[in-house]
């Protein structure tokens, strides 16, 4: 029988200033049968260089109001999204990281435990760097608590 919340759409909030291996952990997350065009991502940089292209849907420090608000429109539209399930792909605890986690409206948050456990439903132990280690042991209990 499966869950009435099953995972069907991702969101991933990554800290780009740490961990530059994105699309391999998305690579990951289709081979674990999750649908390419249903995972969003959100990377947080330090800084951006001056001439620095930078794709879609990143913020520094400086897109945040002072009241904790993100000010560019495509992060507000990604905190926004409720999706399925948001991994929070950090294992190092920064506010601008732990702000749009906790202002996610994901159903399901999963992050790794080396984080504030206060923010996530379901925490992995782990490191960054060992992105497909992170995501089989997700597999294995999403298999578990009948969310895929």
């Amino acid at each position: 029988m499966s869950s009435p919340d099953v995972v069907k759409t991702v969101g991933i909030v990554v800290d780009e200033s740490y961990f530059l291996d994105k699309e391999l952990l998305i690579s990951e997350l289709v081979n674990f049968g999750i649908d390419r065009n249903a995972i969003k991502t959100l990377s947080f940089k330090e800084r951006v260089k001056p001439k620095e292209i930078v794709e879609c849907c990143h913020f520094t420090r400086k897109d945040i109001s002072v009241t904790g608000n993100f000010e560019k429109a495509d992060v507000a539209e990604f905190i926004d999204t409720p999706f399925d399930m948001l991994i929070s792909y950090y294992d190092v605890e920064k506010p601008p990281l732990v702000l749009a986690t906790l202002k996610s409206k994901a159903k399901f948050k999963v992050g790794f435990s080396s984080v504030d456990n206060r923010l996530n439903h379901f925490m992995i132990s782990s490191q960054a760097e060992k992105y497909t280690e992170f995501i089989s042991e997700l597999f294995k209990y999403l298999k578990i608590l009948n969310k895929i």
